[in-house]
């Protein structure tokens, strides 16, 4: 019989919980709070909220769905993945892919905003299909997940009008990809 609950899995608890309560308070500020410092826009050099939300863009979420399709992934994957790389490793990643999809969308869609944790689930995906390279094999789980995943996400560029978002899939996808190599243990 379990005798108490444990915060066990601190980075990826920490921001869920950061995400939710910037959802919650935004909610009261009419979404300015939102729309300052949780989404992602092009200003000037000059706006020190533009640096702020290179990192934070990740924390906020459109609504309520958008919140909880994020977070319950996060929540699946990411505990996993913190006991295996460590919450300092895992906040690498998390801070890496917030960075590189907010570059990307600044210099490729400058005239659209952009939030959400979806690129930081899609790099939590592929890190966890690819776990198990390290023992000098490719899981054919990783190729089945990337083809399905990349594919998905082609198509449905192709095909919609948010291709803002499949970018920021494929740029979450390729970090998850990158680090999963760098976290490989080295053989003497």
């Amino acid at each position: 019989m379990p005798k108490r609950i444990t915060y066990n899995s601190p980075v990826v608890l920490t921001f869920s919980l950061v995400s939710l309560a910037a959802l919650i308070i935004s909610g009261f500020t009419g979404g300015k709070l939102m729309d300052s410092f949780f989404t992602l826009f092009l200003t000037s050099a000059k706006d020190p909220l533009q640096y702020v939300r290179l990192f934070t863009h990740v924390l906020g979420h459109a609504n309520w769905e958008h919140y909880s399709g994020n977070i319950t992934l996060l929540l699946l994957i990411g505990p996993m993945l913190e006991e295996k790389y460590g919450s300092r490793r895992l906040l690498m990643v998390m801070i890496f892919t917030a960075l590189a999809t907010a570059f990307v969308n600044l210099i490729l869609f400058p005239d659209v905003a952009v939030l959400g944790a979806s690129g930081i689930v899609f790099a939590f995906i592929l890190l966890a299909s690819i776990t198990d390279i390290g023992k000098g094999e490719i899981p054919l789980t990783l190729i089945v997940v990337a083809v399905i995943y990349i594919g998905g996400e082609l198509i449905s560029g192709i095909f919609s009008n948010d291709s803002v978002s499949q970018l920021s899939h494929v740029i979450g996808g390729v970090v998850g990809c990158m680090f999963g190599y760098i976290f490989i243990p080295r053989r003497g």
